[in-house]
């Protein structure tokens, strides 16, 4: 008998980076919830990706949803984990937010806190698990469905809700190192806008990470 996949929510799930994680679940089999302020927005951008994907507003994807993903620009950042912290309680959320301040978005510019994925806990409180993961995969190759030659660093204080963010990071064909606590999230959140200077500078189309040396099976 085979095990039932959790539903993914994605939360923001009409911009690049949400698009893109949504195609690789529902490919992956995982039932997918794409989440918008606009209930319609978000209908136009599941019917797009495949009719088994729904589109709600935010707050009714984050219910929906067994994991929910965090997409949303960091000026959204607050706002968005206000609307949805009653829908999340007890449930893992996956961060992926940056803390990109236009217009010098490659220069690093991290919020009070020290980053994005700990507000984010802060504002949700200890009864949620907030994971942060996904900050250095070009949306652009995600939405291709080709292989993806890019690590991610994967951060939280709960290594069971991790270890469950390594596993769907598998399933959609990219390798998750357990990066440490959630106060890590910091290198990885940084790290985007040093690949985005990178991508400009070099002309390079959605550059990221490897990292090099010997796992064990755990890892791979």
């Amino acid at each position: 008998m085979t095990p039932c996949l959790p539903s993914i929510a994605v939360i923001g799930g009409t911009g690049a980076l949400g698009t893109g994680l949504a195609t690789r679940f529902a490919a992956a089999g995982y039932p997918t919830i794409i989440g918008s302020r606009e209930a319609a927005k978000a209908e136009a951008a599941a019917a797009a990706i495949a009719a088994t994907v729904t589109g709600l507003d935010n707050a009714a994807a984050a219910r929906a949803g067994d994991v929910v993903i965090l997409t949303v620009p960091f000026a959204s950042h607050s706002a968005t984990l206000a609307a949805i912290r009653a829908a999340v309680a007890g449930k893992i959320v996956v961060d992926t937010t940056v803390p990109l301040v236009p217009p010098k978005v490659a220069t690093v510019q991290l919020p009070p806190e020290g980053s994005a994925a700990v507000a984010a806990q802060r504002l949700l409180g200890d009864g949620v698990r907030v994971v942060s993961a996904f900050h250095n995969v070009a949306a652009q190759k995600l939405r291709t469905g080709s292989p993806i030659d890019c690590d991610v660093l994967v951060c939280g204080n709960d290594r069971a809700a991790c270890e469950q963010v390594i596993a769907l990071a598998r399933a959609i064909g990219l390798r998750g190192i357990d990066a440490g606590p959630l106060a890590n999230s910091v290198a990885a959140e940084a790290l985007t806008s040093v690949l985005i200077g990178i991508n400009r500078r070099y002309k390079v189309e959605g550059a990221g990470i490897r990292i090099t040396g010997s796992f064990g099976a755990a890892a791979e």
